[in-house]
């Protein structure tokens, strides 16, 4: 398709995305409230404008060509980018119409499906989407601005012209085989047994890392692993003892008879889970989804660790 003087309008925008969604010309006509006839003469000017044939209109449900593909990732972009620009000039959040989410994995089971139906009772029009990934991954996604909002570890350095939400704090600590571990003098028998690392491969393996080196612990360690549930089971199976927090304890219930958690038997080690946006670009949305988080964090995560173990009180935080 050659090239054309015409201009890409924020309607075709939409419709373009809505016709990716939906994968259908009359649904997105329906979704958009608009005829089957509008949104198929839009999507003509949209490649039209651009020069690109983006959906392969003739198959059945319709697809994507290879320049759809790439289009669709900067129509995503097009779109939150308007939605943020209004919302800034209104400062009313109750029309956002898409929110693009990311949160850390400890969440995913537990405090995002009840998060998620929180606040989609409040904001009924918007769309989200939701990545669930390790920290590091969430800020690069929002810092790329593929992402509106994250829940996720503090890294050491914060981007300018971001917002932070303090949620929560947790200490990192010893997760061994139930009855291996001498639990008023650990250290003999964590130097004698092997560690299951995680991974340095992501940022909290990093800082465990780094932390046993400061504490002169050096690592005897066969396995790394990126998986709490895989790390867990074999600490449970007698294989070794690892360093983890208690949301990783929580994600495996199935092995909890089989585990004990220890406190570090030497410098302790915490992080802070906290809510990051872009300043002022979602009004105060940031601030309602924080405020809604920090009540489940209480009743999912800090009330069942701390009554399996008391000792964490003073260390499992909401903030």
């Amino acid at each position: 398709m050659a090239p054309s003087s015409g201009r890409i309008t924020l309607w075709g925008v939409e419709v373009f995305v809505a016709t990716a969604q939906e994968a259908s010309i009359s649904a997105a006509a329906r979704r958009l409230g608009s005829s089957a006839a509008t949104v198929s003469q839009q999507l003509t000017n949209l490649e039209t404008s651009i020069g690109a044939v983006l959906l392969n209109r003739n198959e059945r449900p319709i697809t994507l060509t290879s320049a759809g593909e790439k289009f669709l990732r900067r129509a995503n972009a097009i779109l939150n980018e308007a939605d943020q620009a209004r919302l800034e000039l209104s400062g009313d959040n109750s029309g956002l119409t898409r929110l693009r989410l990311g949160m850390i994995e400890d969440f995913e089971t537990d405090v995002t499906p009840r998060l998620l139906g929180e606040i989609g009772d409040v904001l009924k029009s918007c769309q989200f989407l939701l990545e669930t990934g390790p920290s590091h991954q969430l800020h690069d996604l929002l810092d790329a601005r593929a992402l509106d909002m994250i829940v996720a570890a503090d890294l050491p350095t914060m981007t300018e012209g971001l917002e932070r939400h303090a949620l929560m704090q947790e200490p990192f600590v010893i997760a061994a085989p139930k009855g291996a571990v001498d639990l008023a003098a650990p250290l003999s028998d964590l130097r004698r047994l092997p560690m299951i690392q995680y991974t340095t491969r992501h940022f909290m393996g990093q800082v465990i890392a780094a932390h046993l080196a400061r504490e002169n612990f050096p690592l005897a360690h066969r396995f790394e692993l990126d998986s709490y549930h895989a790390i867990l089971a074999m600490v449970a199976g007698g294989a070794g003892w690892s360093i983890l927090t208690p949301m990783a304890w929580l994600r495996a219930e199935r092995v909890h008879d089989q585990l004990d958690l220890i406190p570090l038997p030497f410098a302790p080690l915490s992080r802070q889970i906290a809510l990051t946006a872009r300043r002022g670009a979602l009004s105060d949305t940031p601030t309602q989804v924080a405020d809604r988080l920090r009540p489940l964090i209480d009743d999912l995560i800090v009330g069942p660790a701390v009554s399996a173990y008391p000792w964490l009180k003073e260390h499992l935080t909401t903030l």
